[in-house]
């Protein structure tokens, strides 16, 4: 199959009406006790209710129903620290395809037992360079398909179908928050929402101790990989982002900003608390940009993409007793 490095409009609205019947819309929701903790109104788009726990599930799922049976014979693999993995196990089941996953060492234990409960084998392996040296030996020596979990056009429109959501439920939006890891999110819904209404401000948000994108930028150079990473928001926390993201990130986020770990923390309270809201730590950054008053206001909605839920309680007893 050939696919342009970067998908277009059509093939975002494509991608939506391909895993629609598998994927409702999520809702977007805004939450008077965060509103009056932040002083300002706030439209949460919330991924985390997806299957699976997080926006991922979107990709995944667009990827497995475009896969050629050559693509499938064999079986698919990726690495992972989680929400990718988790996506990944549930859409392959719908065509009966095997999947491994390889995840870092220190991934959630949630995500490891959540992965293989959908039937994929999981190998725990080193850090996550180490994680993604393994991923390649096993695509090289078994002659397993990799389902890159953010640099793919496929996996790129399917996150781009939160864009077409948020197009309809908030036509008055000026600014939206989302978290960067890989890109895959932030390009998709990116190359959605700017196609449609080119004003919206796309502001991307990354962990201080994991600011790959940022990095990526700063040396205007896609290949540009962090030495390490270091960030309780683990689902953030790649060493390097990717070709197609990094291009497309160029094209439609306005800025990039990287904040702390404290405020990763109260911003996952907030959610916890004030919002009722299971979040894991990487979907909590956009309102941490907002706790660090980063951002100057605007006339109008501002959207924060939560993209997952998938925290385990271990998580939420630190975050509440900090």
């Amino acid at each position: 199959m050939t696919q342009a490095p970067i998908p277009d409009a059509q093939a975002i609205h494509d991608a939506e009406a391909r895993i629609r019947p598998y994927l409702s819309e999520t809702p977007l929701l805004r939450v008077p006790d965060l509103d009056a903790v932040m002083g300002a109104p706030l439209h949460l788009k919330l991924e985390t209710l997806q299957r699976t726990g997080s926006f991922k599930a979107r990709g995944a799922l667009n990827w497995v129903l475009t896969a050629e049976p050559k693509e499938l014979r064999r079986g698919l693999v990726t690495v992972s620290a989680g929400n990718h993995a988790l996506a990944l196990a549930w859409a392959a089941a719908k065509r009966e395809v095997p999947v491994t996953v390889v995840m870092p060492e220190g991934s959630s234990p949630l995500k490891v037992r959540g992965t293989e409960a959908l039937g994929a084998t999981v190998i725990v392996q080193g850090t996550i360079q180490e994680a993604v040296s393994h991923c390649h030996r096993l695509r090289d020596e078994s002659g397993l398909t990799l389902v890159h979990p953010y640099n793919d056009p496929r996996v790129m429109a399917g996150q781009g179908t939160v864009g077409l959501e948020l197009l309809r439920q908030c036509p008055d939006m000026k600014r939206v928050l989302c978290p960067i890891g890989g890109g895959g999110l932030i390009s998709g819904l990116g190359l959605a929402l700017k196609a449609a209404r080119p004003e919206i401000e796309l502001i991307g948000v990354e962990p201080a101790g994991a600011p790959t994108m940022r990095h990526a930028w700063d040396c205007q150079d896609a290949a540009a990989a962090l030495d390490q990473v270091d960030t309780w928001a683990a689902s953030l926390a790649p060493a390097v982002v990717g070709e197609n993201t990094y291009a497309a990130s160029r094209q439609v986020v306005n800025d990039i900003l990287t904040v702390s770990e404290a405020s990763i923390r109260q911003a996952t309270r907030y959610l916890l608390s004030c919002g009722h809201l299971m979040v894991e730590p990487g979907a909590a950054v956009g309102l941490a940009a907002l706790i660090e008053h980063r951002l100057p206001s605007v006339a109008g909605d501002t959207v924060l993409v939560l993209t997952g839920a998938n925290l385990d309680l271990e998580q939420v007893e630190r975050c509440l007793d900090d």
